[in-house]
């Protein structure tokens, strides 16, 4: 009798077990919208186990989104899909300063025997029966105001970025993107601290239908896990250095590295940015020599680190590898932060040897930017609420 007590007892652990296997994936980090452009946009989640994932798209035009089948973009990675938990899908092929609606869908692995067999378990999306499919709009160029918001060097506060960039404040109404300017975690460290002090405080806040584009800071380089920067933050180049446009502005995006030499004890003999960075000023005289450049009517750099030759050595390279391209490309703006105060540059300002405004916001703060053809306006606020400068114009 124990015997078969046993046994039974036995059966249904395995019974138990298999049923938790069989249970969809559960999303546990996104999604959030990355590497948006005018004709594409690329949706970022995580789930809690393996799986096969893939976006349906749908016009934003009154249609229930069951009206028709959907257009279906998959997860690839050169030509196959993968098993993993973490899910990048581009949808492309999209209308400029268009609204489109969005869900993402999520297959769970039973079986993984390769090439021989795989079983699926039962698939799952985000809710469009009883809830609203996912909403986001792409950029758009020529003939338009852009309005974003800049965060900076937050250093792992969530509650921080929850307060400033609030879904209250953050609305398709006011912005048309938000970028992070860097030093948003103090160290990359791990996966855990990146997805609960800032992916998931801005996937609550605005990320699952604002664009979100990050500028690497230099703490976003220091950590073990810090080379899988992309991984989450994916961009239209694989770097975290690139381009975009929206309305009349042209946005250049910049990767400072370290703030030190790559000799520094602090860095374990694991860097090598020197190189790194003449690299990427390759890439940006590139950028500027290109038509879409010459063609924009604004010209916007953002970076987190601001050039100084008399300062800290990643400053000093700042300023003597992108400063030289940049002054001669007419550029109109660069925004900053890294230095954890509020600091405007005029032109020509010894400083930093720029021939355009550099402007550097202080941590604890959200700045509002809007671009037209005939002006730049800024208003940086801080966790107090108190509006720290004017609205400048620093269009000439």
């Amino acid at each position: 009798m124990k015997r078969l007590i046993l046994t039974i007892s036995l059966i249904l652990i395995v019974l138990t077990a298999g049923a938790e296997e069989i249970k969809a994936p559960k999303i546990v980090a996104g999604p959030y919208i990355q590497a948006c452009t005018d004709t594409e946009f690329t949706v970022v989640w995580q789930t809690d186990k393996e799986a096969l994932s893939w976006v349906e798209i749908a016009p934003d035009d009154g249609t229930h989104f069951y009206n028709t089948a959907r257009e279906q973009f998959f997860h690839t990675i050169h030509g196959r899909r993968p098993i993993t938990r973490w899910h990048k899908v581009t949808v492309s092929g999209l209308e400029p300063n268009t609204v489109y609606r969005y869900r993402i869908l999520n297959k769970g692995i039973i079986l993984n025997e390769g090439n021989r067999r795989i079983r699926y378990s039962e698939g799952k999306g985000s809710d469009v029966y009883r809830r609203q499919p996912y909403r986001v709009r792409t950029l758009g160029k020529g003939n338009q105001t852009t309005r974003f918001a800049i965060g900076n060097d937050f250093h792992d506060k969530p509650e921080l970025l929850a307060q400033l960039f609030s879904k209250d404040i953050i609305t398709p109404e006011r912005y048309d993107f938000v970028m992070f300017n860097g030093d948003m975690v103090s160290s990359f460290e791990s996966e855990e601290r990146l997805v609960s002090n800032v992916i998931n405080p801005s996937v609550e806040q605005f990320a699952k239908e604002m664009p979100l584009f990050f500028s690497r800071g230099n703490h976003e380089t220091r950590g073990a896990h810090a080379t899988a920067f992309t991984d989450y933050f994916p961009t239209t180049t694989g770097a975290p250095y690139y381009t975009f446009s929206d309305g009349d502005a042209f946005f250049i995006v910049l990767d400072c590295g370290e703030d030190k030499p790559d000799n520094d004890i602090e860095y374990h003999d694991l860097v090598r940015y020197d190189t790194y960075r003449k690299g990427e000023a390759k890439w940006l005289q590139s950028v500027v020599n290109s038509d879409e450049f010459k063609s924009a009517a604004v010209k916007v750099v953002i970076i987190h680190v601001p050039p100084k030759s008399s300062g800290w050595h990643g400053e000093a390279e700042v300023a003597r590898l992108f400063v030289p391209i940049l002054n001669e490309a007419g550029i109109d703006a660069m925004f900053c932060g890294h230095i954890h105060k509020y600091r405007f540059s005029e032109p020509n300002d010894p400083v930093y040897g720029c021939k355009f405004p550099v402007i550097c916001a202080p941590n604890r703060s959200r700045t509002d930017v809007e671009i037209s053809k005939e002006k730049i306006l800024y208003t940086i606020t801080n966790a107090e609420g108190e509006i720290i400068n004017n609205e400048i114009n620093i269009k000439k």
